[in-house]
């Protein structure tokens, strides 16, 4: 099924979206993107659709082809004193700031959001399988998002976050039980699986 254009055709309107939700470690990202009226791409899909190669190809061509578009991020002593949601929604906000075009509606994956100025907004459940804005920012977030966990693995190369991105995989789990946390953990979050064991 083809993505829809947009939900309000007569404003401008922003689609958001965020990534690295339910990681450990690193910031969550979020991206607005504005497309012009009509635009359509026939690749364009949620990022969890795509590959990292497909993503990365169309990063470059969202950025040209778009109005405005602004990917901002929470880090994660943020994250832990506001909490994950909160933290998300922030990362929103501050994309929608940095467009340096205010849009006069927005439509955000998924169902929490916080009203950003009085921009009238509507929640999308899975948005970013349904509109092109929303899956553009999908895709921004997430790139930008794994370039930043790509420089902080040169950094902690044994959490192998060139790899798990900060996802509670098991290797990353087993990493925080062997070298201890660092200044990119998620303190708030439950760290360490009381199941695993590391001497079996």
């Amino acid at each position: 099924m083809a993505l829809l254009s947009c939900m309000n055709a007569h404003c401008i309107e922003a689609g958001c979206d965020e990534a690295g939700r339910g990681c450990l470690a690193g910031a969550v990202f979020a991206a607005a993107v504005i497309f012009p009226a009509g635009y359509d791409h026939p690749l364009l899909n949620d990022s969890k659709q795509l590959s990292e190669k497909q993503r990365y190809a169309l990063r470059p061509v969202i950025e040209h082809d778009a109005v405005a578009w602004a990917v901002a991020k929470v880090e994660p002593g943020e994250i832990d004193n506001i909490n994950i949601l909160n933290a998300s929604i922030l990362a929103m906000h501050r994309a929608i700031e940095q467009m340096g075009v205010v849009p006069q509606h927005l439509i955000i994956d998924g169902n929490r959001f916080k009203p950003y100025r009085n921009i009238p907004h509507d929640c999308v459940v899975k948005g970013d399988g349904k509109y092109l804005s929303i899956a553009a920012a999908s895709v921004l977030a997430k790139t930008y998002r794994d370039d930043y966990m790509l420089h902080l693995h040169t950094l902690y190369p044994q959490y192998r976050w060139d790899k798990n991105k900060g996802y509670p995989t098991r290797d990353h789990r087993e990493a925080i039980a062997r070298y201890g946390t660092t200044p990119y953990h998620r303190m708030s979050f439950r760290l360490l699986d009381p199941q695993l064991s590391l001497f079996p």
